[in-house]
């Protein structure tokens, strides 16, 4: 039969309409689970929402791929992706209380205050408490509410020491002070950031605009970016931006400055984005020919990084000196990344003495970091950047779901959906909890990455060689 212009928009609506009607069913499945679901303090019934908006989540995704036009399909992402964002706003945060430090954080610093100088319970900063941080009253029983050494009520966590935070959170804290300053303001501070990311990755990834739905129909995008309203996700939309002009390369002028400049920013928000710099450096360093330009454009782009990072510390460094570290050593000692303390490297501890499980994760990540250094790919540097990130999490095993927010942003770049089994493995950790559960969750995490590497080894396409 020919090819038929009306014929084929004729049968448009037939694959649209079963992905829209699948879009549909998960928003409304993800406002029931921010506005009844649960909380962390009755978490009994979020296991069941959660599998419920994961269903919906990846029948969504496989429907949008029988979507033929792509013209429909960037609208369809972004429109998703605002909805799905938007859904987190119906309710307070419900599983975690990190938002409001970052409330704390920009208001001490409208206030003239480096958020590094004092802790939230300091008495010298009692005249920036206010009942939405610091409730009155003599209950303080709920879940995301603790007592001061002084025995006030706070939802304030870890009132008793200084921040944690890099300083382009820090900044980001500030910006976002005038949306309300309240939580309210900081999760549609995260909602823009969300849909802002979308909007990049179908910028990056144009050739293949679905797989930005696998960011911005995410059910983690509604949980942790906009209803806890986690600062991972600015530090994701930067690695992404930064990744694009990695890709970009030598093709656009000051595109490894960029690069540079926004991975950089990146790491001055969460750290964590370090993880995607063996990739953007590996796509310089595999561009053919010239080998010394290529180098020059991986030099400008560790520049890059280095001034970014070096600017964004400064004016902290001249308010705060060496204070500017904040709590980040007691944070890492507390949650386990010492040799001190094995609640991390679940993984490896089942194979191996725990004193030595950190050094096996060290050499496997540096043995990975190598091998994408050694291997990269030009047009895809964000390929060795979740390689690197995902494998780090999985020997890390941290409890944390909202660390995944940058897998799932790698795997809206590059589309090899099975590292999405990483953050859901952190996501029932975090409910359950426990040594068993962290090996029983990452072990089904690896193995799904390992069917998924079997998978599409098994299915590639054959190379077409011409004998001579």
């Amino acid at each position: 039969m020919p090819n038929h212009p009306v014929l084929n928009r004729s049968l448009l609506p037939s694959a649209l309409l079963p992905c829209v009607l699948a879009l549909a069913a998960l928003v409304v499945a993800l406002a029931a689970t921010v506005t009844g679901g649960g909380t962390l303090g009755d978490r009994s019934a979020l296991p069941a929402w959660y599998l419920l908006d994961a269903a919906l989540f990846a029948l969504a995704v496989l429907l949008l791929r029988r979507v033929p036009d792509r013209r429909r399909v960037v609208p369809l992402v972004l429109a998703g992706g605002v909805a799905v964002a938007a859904v987190g706003l119906l309710a307070p945060p419900r599983t975690s209380d990190d938002a409001y430090r970052y409330v704390w954080d920009g208001r001490v610093q409208a206030a003239g205050v480096s958020p590094y100088a004092h802790a939230p319970d300091d008495p010298a900063l009692a005249r920036l408490r206010d009942p939405g941080l610091f409730p009155p009253g003599d209950t303080c029983a709920a879940w995301d509410e603790r007592r001061t050494a002084a025995g006030d009520c706070t939802r304030i966590n870890r009132p008793a020491v200084r921040t944690i935070y890099p300083p382009v959170a820090e900044a980001w804290f500030l910006a976002v002070h005038p949306l309300g300053g309240g939580v309210r303001g900081v999760q549609a501070a995260g909602a823009l950031l969300a849909v802002a990311t979308t909007g990049v990755l179908l910028l990056v990834g144009r050739a293949e605009p679905w797989r930005a739905a696998l960011w911005a129909w995410c059910p983690g995008v509604t949980v942790w970016a906009v209803n806890d309203a986690h600062v991972d996700t600015l530090g994701a939309l930067l690695m992404v931006a930064g990744l694009g002009c990695a890709a970009r390369g030598r093709a656009a002028p000051g595109g490894p400055l960029w690069a540079g400049v926004l991975l950089g920013g990146a790491v001055a928000t969460k750290l964590l984005p370090a993880l995607a710099l063996p990739g953007a450096f590996s796509g310089l360093l595999a561009r053919r020919p010239g080998r010394r330009e290529a180098v020059r454009a991986a030099t400008v782009l560790a520049a890059g990084v280095l001034g970014a990072d070096v600017l964004a510390y400064l004016p902290y460094v001249v308010a705060s000196g060496p204070g500017v570290l904040g709590y980040l050593p007691g944070y890492l000692r507390e949650e386990g990344y010492d040799q001190g303390h094995l609640d991390r490297f679940g993984l490896l501890r089942l194979v191996l003495p725990d004193r030595l499980a950190p050094w096996a994760a060290g050499l496997v990540l540096a043995a990975v970091v190598l091998g994408v250094l050694r291997r990269g790919d030009r047009d895809r540097p964000w390929a060795g950047a979740l390689l690197v990130t995902g494998t780090a999490l999985l020997l890390v095993a941290p409890g944390y779901p909202w660390y995944g927010l940058l897998v799932v942003a790698l795997v809206a770049l590059d589309g090899r959906w099975e590292w999405l089994a990483v953050p859901a493995a952190g996501q029932v950790l975090y409910l359950a909890g426990g040594s068993r559960v962290q090996q029983a969750a990452y072990g089904a995490a690896l193995a799904v990455v390992l069917a998924g590497l079997l998978v599409r080894r098994a299915y590639a396409p054959v190379p077409n060689v011409t004998k001579r």
